[in-house]
C-alpha cells in the first residue's frame, strides 16, 4: 500500500471517529492563515474541540458515506466548498467560536488581494528622507519637509474594506513599516445537531431573540385579525373585541350583566365617580394624621403621671 492511500485511509478512520463523537460543527475560513498561527488554534481549542481540515472531495464521500447511520450530515454538505475547515465540538459554540477568531496575526498587504478592513495612514514624521518626495505626490498625500524628513500633513484614507491592494498601496505600506491587516479564522456558518444557520445569529442574546419571537407573534395576530381567523396569537385581541362589543350593546340597550355594569353606572351618573376619587384619596392623608394624632394625646395623659404617684 502507497504512502499516499495509507494517509487517506488514516484520515477517514479519523474523520469518520469525528463524526460519531461530536454533533455541532462551526465552518471557518482559513484564508491567508499559516501552518503556525493554525497549530496555535489547534492548542487553543485542545479538550474543548476539533479542528479537522483536509481536502473536500474527500471530506464530502465521507460525509456521504456516514449519511447512512446519521441522514442529519446532509446539510453539512453546501458547506464543502472553497477554502474552509471544521471545528467539531460539542461545548458552547459562542465560546469556541470566540476561541477561534480571536487568535489572530499582523500582516502585511499583498499587491491584488482584497482589504479585509480599512487602512489609515496617520499624520505625522514619517522617517523617510526628502528624497522621497515624489512617491508620496504621486499617490496625491499630501506632505512637508521638517528638519530634514518627510512629514505627513493630513491622515490618509489609504484602502477601503472590500477594495484590491495595489502594488503602489504595499509600497508606501512597506516603506513606512506598517502592517495594516489582522489575519485569522473566520466563522462563517453553524451546524448544530442536523440544523445549519449563519454565525452572525451566536451574537444574539436572549433579548434580542424574545424581541424576534414576540415581533412574529404580533405580526401573525394582526394578519389573523385582518382575515377573521382565529389563532392563538390573535385569541386576547378576539376576547378583548368582543367585549368591549357586548358592553357598546349594554350602553346602548337595557340589557346588562355584571362585568359591564359598572360601564353603564358610570355612563348613567359619571359625576358620582368623579366625587369618589377625590374623596378617597383625601381619606388615606386624614387617616394617616389621625393615627399620630392619637398616639400623641395617650403620651399626653402619660405625661400627667409623676414618678411619685
Amino acid at each position: 500500500m502507497s504512502d499516499r492511500r495509507k494517509r487517506k485511509e488514516g484520515f477517514a478512520a479519523k474523520f469518520r471517529e469525528i463524526l460519531g463523537q461530536f454533533k455541532n460543527v462551526l465552518v471557518v475560513t482559513v484564508d491567508n492563515v499559516g501552518s503556525n498561527q493554525m497549530q496555535k488554534v489547534r492548542i487553543a481549542l485542545r479538550g474543548k474541540a476539533v479542528l479537522l481540515m483536509g481536502k473536500n472531495t474527500l471530506i464530502r464521500k465521507i460525509v456521504r458515506e456516514e449519511m447512512a447511520n446519521n441522514p442529519k450530515w446532509e446539510n453539512l454538505l453546501q458547506f464543502i466548498y472553497g477554502n474552509v475547515g471544521f471545528v467539531f465540538t460539542n461545548d458552547n459554540l459562542n465560546d469556541v467560536r470566540k476561541t477561534v477568531v480571536t487568535n489572530k496575526v499582523p500582516a502585511a498587504a499583498r499587491p491584488g488581494s482584497f482589504a479585509p478592513d480599512d487602512v489609515h495612514i496617520p499624520a505625522g514624521p514619517t522617517g523617510l528622507d526628502p528624497g522621497q518626495t515624489s512617491f508620496f505626490q504621486a499617490l496625491n498625500i499630501a506632505t512637508k519637509i521638517v528638519k530634514g524628513t518627510i512629514e505627513i500633513i493630513n491622515p490618509v484614507h489609504l484602502i477601503k474594506k472590500g477594495d484590491k491592494v495595489s502594488s503602489s498601496h504595499v509600497a508606501l505600506l512597506t516603506k513606512l513599516n506598517i502592517l495594516p491587516f489582522f489575519f485569522g479564522f473566520g466563522v462563517t456558518h453553524v451546524y448544530e445537531d442536523g440544523n445549519t444557520y449563519d454565525a452572525a445569529v451566536l451574537d444574539m442574546s436572549t433579548d434580542d431573540l424574545l424581541a424576534k419571537f414576540f415581533n412574529g407573534v404580533n405580526k401573525l395576530a394582526a394578519v389573523s385579525l385582518a382575515i377573521g381567523y382565529p389563532t392563538a396569537a390573535s385569541l386576547k385581541h378576539n376576547i378583548n373585541g368582543a367585549f368591549k362589543t357586548l358592553v357598546s350593546i349594554c350602553l346602548a340597550t337595557e340589557l346588562t350583566f355584571p362585568e359591564a355594569q359598572k360601564f353603564k353606572d358610570y355612563a348613567a351618573n359619571p359625576g358620582a365617580f368623579a366625587a369618589a376619587a377625590p374623596a378617597a384619596s383625601a381619606a388615606a392623608p386624614a387617616a394617616a394624621a389621625a393615627a399620630p394624632a392619637k398616639e400623641k394625646s395617650e403620651e399626653e395623659e402619660d405625661m400627667g403621671f409623676s414618678l411619685f404617684d
